[in-house]
């Protein structure tokens, strides 16, 4: 970076003001590029964080570096710790990103972060195409019918205009049974932030037909070329893909035809945030442990990072038995 930019000025913060939140949606881009700031940038979204504007939250973390020479990052709020931690991990996760954007100009910062947004809103404009049909299979048992039916490629019917998809996304502190509350979701009058949380639940479904690949949905995953899960090494459940997952079929259940920051109807980055806040609350530490277990379980049963229980008859089983009796052996003539 030139010398004027290594001491931050008022003309930072306006810069930073300019460019937006960083961790709020920037504009919409169509992926054309196989670059591998792109492809990086597809994975980190589904990952790690998911609604970013990513020119703002690389300029604004090269200042905040600068910054933290003089001051910890715990006199930060908490937004911008939570900023901070979203540009460590970016940064991390991509060798020799960090000395390119210390080393670049300004104009430098930005075409990175373009790249990675490119990524990013195209996987989840994929994600989403594909997943706009596939979610209407999961709303009932194998072989009962959706009555009246979906439509796949129309979403007008979802949401709180369908009986099934409305009594998903009813939020868990009301009673979608009560004629009067049914009523009020569905003309709009009973308003439904983000933070309210509805009442769905997929086992896996969404997150395996994005991770793993799609016909892993109904069988075991394997891990092939096809999926995103492989081609990542990845092999465990993240905070981030459990809140992009939900957001995705929060969003395809609805009744909205476009995914964007602005709707206050869906209301999906007030949704997205929500739930992060809950899984990265200290407090709620070793509950979410035993969550992103259960879901590693239940995505990757095969993954390296489970602790597996081993047979009793196996034969790894009966070499660690013939060595714990060779140890008391060995202590027993030592005493």
């Amino acid at each position: 970076m030139s010398s004027g930019e290594n001491h931050p000025s008022p003309g930072d913060d306006d810069a930073r003001k300019h460019i937006g939140s960083a961790l709020h949606m920037g504009p919409h881009k169509k992926v054309t590029s196989s670059n591998p700031l792109v492809l990086h940038g597809r994975h980190f979204g589904q990952t790690v964080f998911a609604l970013c504007n990513y020119p703002a939250l690389l300029t604004a973390g090269i200042l905040r570096l600068e910054e933290l020479q003089d001051s910890p990052i715990e006199d930060y709020p908490a937004d911008d710790r939570r900023e901070h931690k979203v540009f460590v991990e970016l940064v991390d996760s991509y060798p020799g990103l960090l000395d390119r954007l210390i080393n670049g100009e300004e104009e430098d910062i930005i075409h990175v972060g373009e790249l990675l947004g490119k990524g990013a809103s195209g996987a989840r404009g994929d994600d989403t195409k594909t997943l706009k049909s596939a979610v209407l299979e999961w709303l009932l048992p194998r072989g009962q019918a959706v009555v009246p039916p979906l439509s796949q490629n129309i979403k007008s019917d979802r949401g709180f205009n369908h009986e099934i998809t409305g009594a998903l996304l009813c939020p868990t502190g009301l009673d979608w049974s009560n004629a009067e509350t049914k009523q009020g979701l569905k003309s709009g009058e009973t308003a439904v932030r983000g933070d309210q949380w509805p009442m769905f639940l997929y086992a896996g479904y969404g997150f395996k037909h994005v991770f793993t690949s799609p016909s892993s949905v109904d069988k075991e995953p394997k891990a092939t070329c096809s999926g995103n899960a492989y081609l990542h090494g990845m092999r465990s459940m993240t905070k981030g893909s459990l809140a992009y997952i939900a957001t995705q079929v929060r969003f395809l259940l609805s009744s909205s035809s476009v995914f964007s920051r602005t709707n206050t109807i869906t209301d999906s980055e007030n949704f997205y945030h929500s739930i992060l806040d809950l899984l990265e609350d200290p407090d709620e530490s070793e509950e979410v442990v035993d969550l992103m277990t259960w879901w590693t379980r239940r995505v990757f049963p095969n993954s390296s990072s489970l602790q597996r229980n081993i047979s009793k008859n196996s034969v790894l089983s009966k070499i660690r038995e013939k060595h714990a009796a060779l140890r008391e052996l060995v202590a027993a003539s030592i005493t």
